[in-house]
């Protein structure tokens, strides 16, 4: 299926594959660099995560209406994230993590705080219903790496709930 995009759609999106593509720059760097091996693991899943973002938003830009399988994609990721918040509170018994990790970790909250944003806004200027779908479950994602970051920090003593 083809759609037509307005000007403003464009922008939106070229704006939205910018942030995609910094995710996946990022995730990749930082799974490079964590100290902890799970958290190195979660950085690389997330990147790749980021990348079918960055995929489905490029495919949209050539005028296409990708087909999204929500319901099997959602639920894989939740039991991944959980499967992943289980191995950091197994592997990390105190409260002692790294400085340089936590930076991290800091810094991509913030950045999934701001890409969920920016789909929030974009999604409302969308004229197609399967493409405000399709970024409302992108944002969802988006906000599921985000929990997934703060269930790690929360079990590694990083973000303490008072």
């Amino acid at each position: 299926m083809q759609v037509q995009l307005s000007q403003k759609e464009q922008m939106l999106l070229k704006d939205l594959k910018g942030h995609e593509e910094l995710c996946v720059e990022k995730y990749s760097k930082y799974a490079k660099e964590a100290e902890c091996a799970n958290l190195s693991q979660m950085f690389q899943n997330l990147a790749s995560r980021e990348q079918q973002h960055y995929n489905t938003i490029s495919q949209i830009m050539t005028g296409q209406v990708p087909f999204m399988n929500q319901g099997q994609g959602q639920q894989g990721q939740g039991q991944q994230a959980q499967g992943q918040q289980a191995q950091g509170m197994q592997s990390q018994g105190s409260n002692s993590y790294s400085q340089k990790d936590f930076n991290m970790l800091s810094d991509m909250l913030a950045t999934e705080k701001y890409v969920s944003g920016t789909y929030d806004t974009s999604i409302f200027e969308f004229q197609d219903t399967n493409l405000r779908q399709i970024l409302n479950h992108i944002q969802k994602e988006e906000q599921e790496h985000g929990e997934e970051i703060f269930n790690y920090m929360h079990s590694h003593g990083m973000y303490p709930v008072q």
